[in-house]
């Protein structure tokens, strides 16, 4: 009972605070749950008959190493107690197929995601590959073969590590409000500000008291792993950003490394992935980025999913059929308080076989939709595309689209993916653009697109970015991962005392 405890309190420690009151009382609370979102169905895995053979000795003791080394995946602590431990074959056996499950596929179960959580691992079942790596002697490479393939991973995994030794070496000192801090600058604030960054850059010099070149340099960098604007200007923006705990970051590092998981074992080559949070769109072949640019997306309440799907076509001089929600709450109320707002924004009311309407806005230079407008099928009703107000991108903070995704450079974009279509050329893009008629132009190879939600990711260096949250999604993320540590804490509390 003192081991299992023991054990718990572990797993709990990187992640929930104030768990401290175990009684059996506390157990009916800490095991309810929150009603989920309606989310696409997952199918469920139906088990099917599997003999595990038995462990050698080495084989145990790789199964021990890779339970130890759980933390170091992002995963709450799996080391077994001495009592388990020996407990024999099968408790060490359901220990590392519940790490397989987790490291492999994550820690949810299906009704833990969001509806807008449209990415999902695919049902994994990890005992017949176990049982035959047991059989064929090759444990390792089995467990080597289980966390997510991917550089994104691996740099998360490492700055892990990073910041849980900063976290063990008392974190950050937090920086005084004041005045901004500009070049030229000296004085106390100026030994703290090269304090502060010297944690997480390692080429600031903590020596002197003057905000001098090599210093607005290190600022500009932090700032630009934040997602700031990088003037150099330490003001409260900048402040904020620096003075978050490092155990707020490692929980980022955490959402991240999870969602990692739930992608598919291998990316497509050819695809377009765009960072919700950080609101840029990037093209890839392969791992090499070809083209990147700002995009705007979905602001707080109209957030953009998560999702993954294929591009097949682009619509040249797209129409926009308004949703009726955005009728309902934007457009109409306009159209009542400055009649003929409607038809001066190229707006028609068209009639339903039902009796009712909706709303269309015609192509042209004022369609919300601009020229371009990327599709592909998800149960989400969002798609990429232009849009005629260009002022959103300058910002650095760019969340305020009703969900669907607005792209910077949509004309530049439309060329790459049509480039081996022979209809297609530049010109007759440009042409058909010119002439104003809605046409569909089909991709001769279709790009595969996957809209993620990234606040933490790791650069070619090693170096960790960070976003803000703007959806709570991480934080969110990591409440249901604490509350099924905390279910499974309460019935291992209950089972040693019955």
């Amino acid at each position: 009972m003192a081991d299992n405890m023991l054990k718990w309190r572990r797993r709990l420690a990187g992640g929930v605070t104030g768990l401290v009151a175990m009684s059996l009382q506390a157990a009916p609370v800490l095991a309810q749950d929150v009603a989920p979102s309606a989310a696409p169905a997952v199918p469920a895995i139906v088990p099917a008959p599997v003999q595990i053979p038995k462990l050698s000795r080495s084989q145990m003791d790789d199964l021990r190493t890779a339970l130890a080394q759980a933390e170091a995946q992002g995963l709450t602590d799996r080391t077994l107690t001495s009592d388990e431990a020996r407990s024999g074959d099968q408790v060490l056996i359901s220990a590392i197929l519940d790490y397989a499950r987790a490291v492999h596929a994550g820690q949810l179960d299906a009704g833990d995601f969001l509806r807008e959580w449209g990415l999902r691992p695919a049902p994994y079942d990890p005992r017949p590959s176990f049982a035959a790596a047991v059989t064929q002697d090759k444990l390792r490479s089995w467990l080597a073969s289980l966390t997510p393939p991917y550089a994104g991973y691996d740099g998360l995994r490492r700055g892990l590590a990073t910041y849980r030794q900063i976290e063990a070496d008392g974190g950050w000192p937090r920086l005084a409000p004041g005045p901004d801090l500009l070049p030229g600058a000296d004085g106390p604030r100026v030994i703290a500000l090269r304090t502060r960054l010297a944690v997480e850059d390692k080429a600031v010099s903590t020596d002197g008291d003057t905000f001098d070149d090599a210093l607005l340099e290190a600022v500009r960098r932090a700032q630009r792993r934040y997602g700031l604007n990088p003037s150099g200007i330490v003001s409260t923006q900048t402040i904020a950003a620096l003075n978050v705990p490092v155990s707020v970051r490692i929980r980022q590092i955490l959402a991240n490394m999870e969602r990692w998981r739930w992608l598919p074992p291998q990316l497509a080559r050819n695809r377009i992935q765009v960072n919700i949070a950080a609101a840029v769109l990037t093209v890839f072949d392969g791992d090499a980025p070809v083209k990147s640019m700002r995009a705007v997306t979905g602001r707080p309440g109209d957030e953009t999913p998560m999702l993954q799907s294929t591009i097949t076509s682009i619509v040249l001089n797209p129409p926009w059929n308004v949703p009726t929600s955005i009728a309902t709450k934007e457009l109409w109320p306009k159209e009542k308080a400055n009649p003929g707002y409607f038809k001066r924004n190229g707006f028609k009311v068209i009639s339903l076989a039902d009796g009712g309407s909706r709303l269309q806005q015609q192509a042209g230079t004022k369609s919300a939709l601009g020229r371009y407008k990327f599709d592909f099928d998800n149960p989400y009703s969002v798609y990429l595309h232009d849009t005629p107000t260009q002022a959103t991108f300058s910002l650095y903070s760019r969340l305020s689209s009703h969900g669907c995704v607005r792209l910077e450079k949509p004309a530049e974009l439309a060329e790459l993916l049509l480039k081996d279509a022979p209809d297609w050329s530049p010109d007759a893009i440009k042409a058909a653009i010119t002439k104003g008629d809605t046409v569909r132009a089909r991709l001769q190879t279709p790009v595969a697109v996957y809209l993620l939600y990234w606040t933490a990711f790791a650069s070619a260096n090693g170096q960790i970015s960070f976003r803000g949250d703007p959806y709570g999604w991480d934080s969110g993320l990591m409440d249901k991962i604490d509350g099924r540590d905390r279910k499974e804490l309460v019935a291992d509390v209950l089972k040693g005392v019955r």
